[in-house]
């Protein structure tokens, strides 16, 4: 298995290349990163960030949900055709 095959092999099977899969990978981290700051933030500050947390997560988890059905129905009408 070649070194390319690696950086390749997940983000076809979510059907991405290689730059759409960072481009996706980089938005989930930067909006876990912003979720972790608030709520360590609110855990010394318990009047700041009151539902910042659990709204980036509501955020992350709808935006992976909808991802994957996405995927699902593109596959079904690809494999349809």
């Amino acid at each position: 298995m070649s070194i390319r095959s690696k950086f390749n092999e997940h983000p076809a099977s979510v059907g991405e290349s290689y730059g759409q899969h960072f481009l996706a990978a980089m938005g989930f981290s930067l909006g876990m990163f912003r979720g972790a700051i608030c709520c360590a933030l609110h855990a010394v500050f318990p009047f700041l960030c009151e539902r910042t947390g659990s709204e980036a997560i509501t955020e992350l988890h709808d935006r992976m949900t909808v991802n994957r059905q996405r995927q699902r129905q593109g596959r079904t009408v690809e494999a349809a055709n």
